[in-house]
């Protein structure tokens, strides 16, 4: 499962402000986001400062509780942070409200889970145009079936979530996705559930994906996985605390590694 080579990026400083810049798929300034427990507040986020291009993949990795996910979400206009800004392809989340957000998620943004999130009752084609037909869309059956074709998978656009495997189940979950044409791809773990060939076929789909000019964003835990992306971003209590780029396995476990002593 050895990623390919890639033609390196021009690096970044890590907490590199995001600057007005049509490469920039998504610009978080200064993101905190604090949640209140019984135990006190908790800081999930600390003034995360970092920039998305274009048509790149990054990987998010970082111990348990450093804030990955909550970066995932509070990008995905999933979750509001408590202070800073979120710019996704040039529209700052802040400054809509939840009816205006809730439209723009629809439109420009797609996520992906662990879990597939697919009806079983429904088949692959009608999982994939189902998030159109619920908001009041016309279904574009050309486009639904371009999805398929995509992830590799158009001649099984009448089969049901139970008669595919798990990878094929992912891989629609991602079809989904793309039928919306999202500016950017978000997945949290999206090979957590499968075996280690599924998994690879989901990776090389998203790597495939970045190299036609999509942006995508994955969480993993998994240095394999995140091996796969142009860039691996790590976290720790709430902060940026390094970057990878184009990094092997090995360099990207040892990395992990360091932050979890």
């Amino acid at each position: 499962m050895t990623p390919r080579p890639r033609t390196p990026l021009a690096a970044a400083p890590p907490g590199t402000p995001p600057a007005p810049d049509a490469t920039i798929a998504v610009a978080l300034d200064g993101i905190s986001r604090t949640f209140r427990s019984r135990s006190g507040e908790v800081h999930a986020l600390r003034g995360v400062t970092h920039a998305f291009r274009r048509g790149t993949f990054t990987a998010v990795m970082g111990p348990s509780g450093s804030g990955k996910s909550t970066l995932l979400q509070i990008a995905a206009g999933l979750d509001r942070p408590s202070r800073g800004r979120v710019i996704v392809d040039g529209t700052d989340l802040g400054a809509l409200d939840q009816p205006r957000l809730t439209r723009f998620r629809r439109t420009s943004l797609a996520f992906v889970f662990q879990s597939y999130n697919l009806l079983d009752a429904l088949t692959a084609f009608d999982n994939i145009t189902l998030p159109a037909r619920l908001a009041g869309r016309q279904v574009d059956r050309a486009a639904a079936l371009d999805a398929l074709d995509r992830v590799g998978l158009r001649g099984l656009a009448r089969r049901r979530p139970t008669e595919l495997s798990g990878g094929q189940q992912q891989r629609v979950a991602i079809a989904r996705a793309l039928y919306g044409r999202p500016a950017v791809l978000f997945a949290d773990e999206p090979t957590g559930a499968l075996d280690r060939a599924s998994g690879r076929m989901v990776l090389e789909l998203l790597r495939s994906l970045a190299d036609a000019g999509q942006t995508v964003v994955m969480v993993t835990h998994d240095p394999l996985a995140a091996s796969y992306a142009d860039e691996v971003l790590f976290l720790a209590d709430g902060r940026v605390v390094g970057q990878l780029r184009h990094a092997d396995p090995a360099r990207i476990a040892t990395a992990m590694s360091e932050l979890e002593r």
